[in-house]
């Protein structure tokens, strides 16, 4: 089998989801790449090299610039704060590196269009890893959709829920800064949510939304503070400068009406990913909670009999799930990762191409990027307007 060799740029919460894919994709499927852990990069020498040490990463690097431009790396893996996304996959692009980058796509839509034009001018595979189109769940979802089974799509409706910044004193992390993330909720976890629906419903024309913070200030963070991770925290404060919760109101080129529910401040939702979808012969409902079940109705069914069933999606006729285990047992969320690697592996081997790419990044954030203007003037927002 033919070798890829790996740089992952990036070593905490998402570096770990990342390294367990590459290292797991060619054990259970017919890749037609065998990843190569090459090195692990990160601004801090002791924890990228205990984090190297523990996943196979052959080496370590401080300096990410250095990893572009190694000639023994052919992939890119950007698994950092979303602010560096945009100057990284640009640099890898124009190195001629095939490019494996985590969402959100970048801080704004401007960076999002030159992450893309770079990609394409340079002639690499570039891959936006919403992860949530490859659970077996929503492929299927897709496949129902695409044989007619739900019919003309009415409605979308999509929740991202979290509740994990409820507290006054989680610290002010880089989540919570524009200049790093963006955004807050609307980006992270909205991003997820509209990709969803441009994968399974269409594009979208019109937004309206409104935003809310409901804490101004917060602790500076301090050792271990990260996401999900309140580590340390000092008593010096500082000013959040993004939204803690969004709503959004949505009109879809095929004339389907949507909306989009992100918070942090969701008490008990740990990480509730939702969708329902209602059109004129059925309904689909997803919860990534229960991520291995899809809820369906047919309107196609004697009216007696009528209702949601429960779909179990670990039969080796749905998507992916066959490379696993026997039917009835069920994935995780850490597989999506590694159905996302074999996808990408195969479109660097020339099998194809994939989605969502820079492309469909740069539109999705087209889309948040009117929902935040239409918070900001209080008026419903053309998307082809953001450019």
């Amino acid at each position: 089998m033919k070798t890829a060799n790996v740089a992952i740029i990036g070593h905490k919460f998402m570096g770990k989801a990342h390294s367990n894919a590459w290292t797991n994709v060619s054990r259970f499927f017919d890749s037609p790449l065998k990843p190569v852990l090459k090195v692990a990069c990160g601004r801090d020498e002791k924890g990228t090299r205990e984090f190297a040490d523990r996943w196979g990463w052959e080496g370590v690097e401080t300096d990410w610039r250095k990893v572009i431009q190694r000639k023994d790396v052919d992939i890119v893996d950007i698994s950092t704060p979303t602010d560096l996304h945009a100057e990284i996959a640009i640099a890898a692009a124009e190195a001629g590196k095939q490019i494996f980058c985590e969402k959100p796509i970048a801080v704004s839509f401007a960076d999002a269009k030159r992450m893309y034009e770079a990609a394409e001018k340079a002639g690499v595979v570039h891959y936006l890893n919403h992860n949530y189109r490859r659970t077996p769940a929503v492929a299927f979802a897709r496949q129902l959709i695409e044989a007619g089974k739900i019919g003309q799509i009415y409605h979308w409706r999509g929740a991202y829920l979290q509740d994990w910044i409820m507290d006054p004193d989680f610290p002010l992390t880089w989540h919570l800064q524009k200049e790093h993330a963006g955004a807050g909720p609307h980006f992270d976890l909205g991003s997820h949510s509209v990709d969803l629906a441009r994968y399974l419903v269409g594009e979208i024309s019109t937004v309206t939304a409104m935003t809310t913070r409901f804490i101004e200030k917060r602790p500076l963070p301090g050792a271990g503070a990260g996401t999900f991770s309140a580590g340390s925290a000092g008593t010096e404060t500082g000013s959040v400068s993004v939204e803690d919760a969004s709503f959004m109101v949505a009109r879809f080129e095929q004339g389907a009406l949507g909306s989009f529910d992100t918070s942090r401040f969701a008490g008990g939702r740990k990480n509730q990913n939702t969708f329902e979808i209602y059109g004129s012969k059925g309904s689909i409902v997803f919860d990534l909670e229960k991520m291995n079940e899809l809820q369906y109705l047919s309107l196609e069914d004697d009216a007696d009999e009528q209702g949601f069933r429960t779909i179990l999606v670990t039969n080796g006729t749905h998507p992916y799930v066959g490379a696993w285990w026997p039917p009835g047992h069920i994935i995780g969320y850490e597989h999506s990762f590694t159905h996302a690697v074999l996808d990408f592996l195969k479109a660097v081997a020339g099998e194809g191409k994939i989605a969502p790419n820079f492309l469909d990044g740069m539109r999705g954030m087209q889309v948040l990027e009117a929902g935040l203007e239409s918070a900001r003037t209080g008026r419903a927002i053309n998307v082809s307007d953001i450019h």
